[in-house]
C-alpha cells in the first residue's frame, strides 16, 4: 500500500494519521477546534512530535470542550505550564485560551466554526492535482488574514495551510497515494 512520502512507516502513530484521519472533511466543531490548536501546538516542532502528545493534550484542555479552555484563568494556564505530558508554551497556551474565546465568537456570527471555514471555498474540497505541494496558498493567507483580525494567535498562514490539510478542505495526498 503506497502512501504519501511524509508518513515515516516504521512509525504507527503516523501511519494511522496519514490513513485514518489526515484530509478527512471534519465538520463537527470539537474536532476543528482541536486541531486548530494542535497545529498552533505544532509551530516550530514535527507533528510527530504533536501527535505523540496528542492524548495528553486532550486530557489537559478537557477534551477541546472550547467553552472549558475559554474560561482557563492564570491557575489554569499554570497548571499547564506545568504538565510534562504537553507542550509547554506560555505562549501557544494562552494562544489557545484567546482563540476559544474567538472561535466561539466565530461560531455565534455563523452558526458554527464549521460553516465559517468551509465558506471559504463554498463548501468544495480543494485536490492537489499536481506534484507540488506547497506550504501556504492564497486560500490559507486569506484565512489567517481574517482569523488574526478577529485576534486570533498562531494562525500564521503556513499554520492554516497545514490546518486546512488536517481538516480535508484541501486534499494534498499524493497522486501514488492510495487515499488520493
Amino acid at each position: 500500500m503506497q502512501r504519501c512520502r511524509w508518513v515515516d512507516e516504521k512509525s504507527e502513530i503516523y501511519k494511522k494519521y496519514h490513513d485514518e484521519e489526515w484530509g478527512v472533511p471534519k465538520h463537527d466543531d470539537r474536532d476543528l477546534f482541536e486541531l486548530l490548536i494542535l497545529e498552533g501546538f505544532q509551530a516550530g516542532l514535527s507533528w510527530i512530535t504533536v501527535l505523540k502528545k496528542r492524548e495528553a493534550f486532550r486530557i489537559a484542555f478537557d477534551n477541546f470542550d472550547v467553552k472549558k479552555v475559554a474560561g482557563y484563568d492564570e491557575d489554569k494556564i499554570s497548571e499547564l505550564l506545568n504538565n510534562a505530558e504537553i507542550i509547554r508554551s506560555r505562549g501557544k497556551i494562552t494562544a489557545a485560551v484567546n482563540n476559544a474565546k474567538i472561535f466561539m465568537e466565530i461560531q455565534k456570527e455563523f452558526g458554527s466554526f464549521s460553516n465559517y471555514i468551509w465558506a471559504f471555498t463554498d463548501n468544495k474540497i480543494i485536490k492537489n492535482t499536481t506534484d507540488e505541494f506547497p506550504v501556504k496558498t492564497e486560500l490559507s493567507d486569506r484565512i489567517s488574514k481574517d482569523l488574526k483580525k478577529r485576534g486570533m494567535k498562531y494562525t500564521g498562514s503556513v499554520i492554516i495551510y497545514s490546518y486546512l490539510q488536517a481538516i480535508g478542505v484541501v486534499n494534498d495526498h499524493e497522486r501514488n497515494c492510495f487515499k488520493y
